[in-house]
C-alpha cells in the first residue's frame, strides 16, 4: 500500500473575505466589525486613520486584513459585547485592503485617551497571505506627547518613526496617515507578543 504524503503547511488563505471582511468584499453577510468603530451619536474627537500596507519592494499589499483596537477618550476599553446596529464607541475595527483602487484602509474612530499612563495609542494586528503568524504592531500620534511611554522607548530610536501616524487635515477633517512596511528601509516595528 503506498502511504500518502503530508500535505504541504499553508500560510494564512484567502478565507479573510468571506469570514472576516464580508460585507467590505460585496458577500451577503452583515459584518459586526467594519472600518467604523463609533457610532453617528458618540460625542468626541473623531479622527480618520489611512494607509497602506508595503511589501519589500514598496508596493501595496492587495489582500492583507488589519485590525484596530483602542480605549475611548477617557482612557476605557469596550467591555460590553458589539452587536449588530451599535450606535456606540466599539474600539474595535477590522478592514481588508482590498476593496479600494490604491489598496488602502480607512478607518472611522475616536482619538484615544491615555490608558494606564501610555500616550494615547491604537492597537493593531495585521494578518496576510505569506505570514504564518499574525503581527502586532502600535500606532502612535504625532501630535502628542509620546516621549515617557514605556513601550515606545524600548523601541531602537531609529525605528521609532515607523510607529508614528502622522496628523494632517482633509476638507476639515482630521485624518492620522500610517502606512505599514513589511520590510525594507522603512520596516515597521512589530512586537512579539
Amino acid at each position: 500500500m503506498e502511504r500518502l504524503r503530508q500535505t504541504p503547511s499553508q500560510t494564512v488563505g484567502p478565507f479573510f473575505a468571506y469570514g472576516l471582511t464580508a460585507e467590505q468584499y460585496g458577500y451577503r453577510y452583515d459584518s459586526v466589525i467594519h472600518g467604523s468603530m463609533v457610532g453617528d451619536e458618540v460625542d468626541g474627537k473623531r479622527i480618520c486613520i489611512t494607509g497602506n500596507v508595503f511589501d519589500g519592494k514598496g508596493v501595496a499589499i492587495p489582500d492583507a486584513m488589519i485590525e484596530l483596537s483602542q480605549v475611548d477618550e477617557t482612557g476605557r476599553y469596550r467591555l460590553i459585547p458589539v452587536e449588530r446596529g451599535d450606535a456606540d464607541f466599539i474600539g474595535f475595527g477590522r478592514l481588508g485592503t482590498g476593496t479600494d483602487a490604491k489598496r488602502r484602509f480607512r478607518f472611522t474612530t475616536l482619538k484615544p485617551g491615555s490608558f494606564n499612563g501610555q500616550a494615547p495609542h491604537i492597537n493593531i494586528i495585521l494578518f496576510m497571505r505569506g505570514s504564518l503568524r499574525h503581527l502586532y504592531t502600535r500606532l502612535y500620534f504625532s501630535d502628542e506627547q509620546n516621549e515617557h511611554d514605556v513601550l515606545l522607548n524600548s523601541v531602537d530610536p531609529a525605528r521609532k518613526q515607523t510607529l508614528i501616524a502622522q496628523r494632517k487635515e482633509v476638507n476639515g477633517d482630521i485624518e492620522y496617515h500610517f502606512d505599514i512596511h513589511m520590510q525594507g528601509a522603512k520596516e515597521t516595528v512589530f512586537f512579539d507578543l
